[in-house]
């Protein structure tokens, strides 16, 4: 079986042409007169525009509507250090998904470099043909370095979905999981197993969004990050507390939250049976996750459940996040996606999953009746409210917060209000 699915993936990248994803001309070059204004001698006048005022490139070009999805392959989805060619099938699948979700035109790059520095100074000097950056399957902590140079020294939205989409999508799952289980992020205590760019994205944003420094409990592959570990990042410093605890096992105690971001099997059942009541799982390992929802069922039936994997309810789906939040970015030439614009795209998936479900959700996942409940803390990946609801909430978090260059304050405003 595993086998016959290899050759079918194969198959399905190579036939009947190479590749997912290709270019389309979108102006007429049907006659002479069109090829003089495509080309020479046409093509002087946008160019002598941009020349003036380098905005203009957003006119007359499809730099608006283009975004990089940028790698070096060094850590590539469950595959780990593959290498800048190896990891060019999934930049052309995120190319694959902007499109089809997003209407966003993508060129995959994919750049072999390995030194941070090397890559931010090859990423800033194509940067000019771009509307936005997308970061992509960047080990960490050489991830935190690369975005925030490029944040730093670019005036385009640079964006690291392993970091910030991830985020994202968790936190919004979070708000309606806590207000089922009658819990407030305030005073909920949570415990993330992962320290790598995942992680500690999530937990900078749930702090953001209300979460206490010490209720947030960082485990990596050592232990607990505490004040006396003296083989911490400074990323990792942050959330170091000064605290006896030591464990996954220490810390699981009466935790209302747990957020897995780091492999299969890592959350026994003993550990789950010791959190407090109602608990949120979120076990987001892919394809297997640290505990299975079957097995954490058995274990507590109080608890919410979610997964990275589509065949169980509650699939925490990066693709909720990033082609909508680019496109409420490229909507008003944003200069940045700043944390306003984030919490802005929490704020709108979390409220969408409270709204009644259309017929054609339903349809597209063989339901009779969905509703926000312990099953239904997120939208569904194929909502067609997601391009209404998502990219109007970050055009208008970015028009307020100062990010956005075009101020359309209709668009903004609509679906946002």
């Amino acid at each position: 079986m595993a086998s016959r699915y290899r050759q079918k993936a194969l198959d399905y990248h190579a036939d009947p042409k190479p590749g997912k994803i290709g270019t389309r001309i979108t102006k007429s070059c049907t006659t002479q007169h069109d090829l003089s204004l495509a080309y020479t001698p046409g093509v002087a006048e946008p160019c002598l525009e941009i020349a003036h005022d380098h905005a203009a490139a957003y006119d007359y070009t499809g730099k608006g509507n283009l975004v990089a999805v940028i790698t070096n392959g060094t850590a590539v989805l469950g595959l780990g250090d593959i290498g800048a060619i190896a990891s060019k099938p999934v930049m052309e699948g995120k190319a694959v998904l902007f499109k089809a979700f997003a209407d966003i035109d993508v060129f995959d790059i994919e750049i072999d470099a390995t030194r941070p520095r090397d890559f931010v100074e090859t990423v800033k000097r194509i940067a000019p043909t771009f509307g936005g950056i997308n970061l992509e399957d960047i080990g960490a902590p050489d991830c935190f370095d690369i975005e925030r140079a490029l944040v730093h020294e670019l005036d385009i939205p640079v964006f690291h979905d392993d970091q910030h989409g991830t985020a994202i999508i968790i936190a919004a799952s979070l708000l309606n999981a806590l207000e089922i289980q009658r819990k407030k992020i305030e005073h909920a205590r949570i415990v993330c197993l992962g320290a790598g760019a995942a992680g500690l994205a999530s937990m900078h944003l749930l702090k953001a969004l209300g979460a206490q420094d010490e209720n947030l409990f960082v485990v990596d592959r050592n232990g607990l990050i505490h004040s006396g570990r003296n083989d911490l990042n400074v990323y990792k410093q942050e959330f170091a507390l000064d605290t006896p605890a030591r464990t996954l096992a220490d810390v699981m105690k009466g935790a209302d939250v747990f957020i897995g971001v780091s492999g299969p099997d890592l959350l026994p059942p003993a550990l789950l049976a010791s959190m407090a009541v109602r608990p949120i799982v979120f076990a987001l390992s892919n394809p297997n996750p640290e505990i299975l929802p079957e097995l954490a069922a058995r274990t507590r039936s109080d608890l919410i459940m979610g997964t990275g994997r589509s065949d169980y309810p509650n699939q925490v789906n990066n693709v909720l996040g990033f082609p909508y939040i680019f496109r409420g970015a490229l909507d008003i030439q944003a200069k940045c996606i700043n944390q306003s614009m984030q919490i802005a795209a929490v704020h709108a998936l979390a409220e969408l999953a409270r709204e009644p479900v259309p017929g054609e959700v339903l349809n597209a996942y063989c339901l009779d009746r969905l509703a926000f409940g312990r099953d239904y803390i997120i939208p569904k990946p194929l909502d067609p409210r997601l391009i209404e609801t998502v990219p109007p909430a970050v055009s208008k978090a970015a028009i307020e917060s100062g990010a956005a260059r075009k101020f359309d304050a209709d668009m903004a405003h609509k679906k946002a209000v």
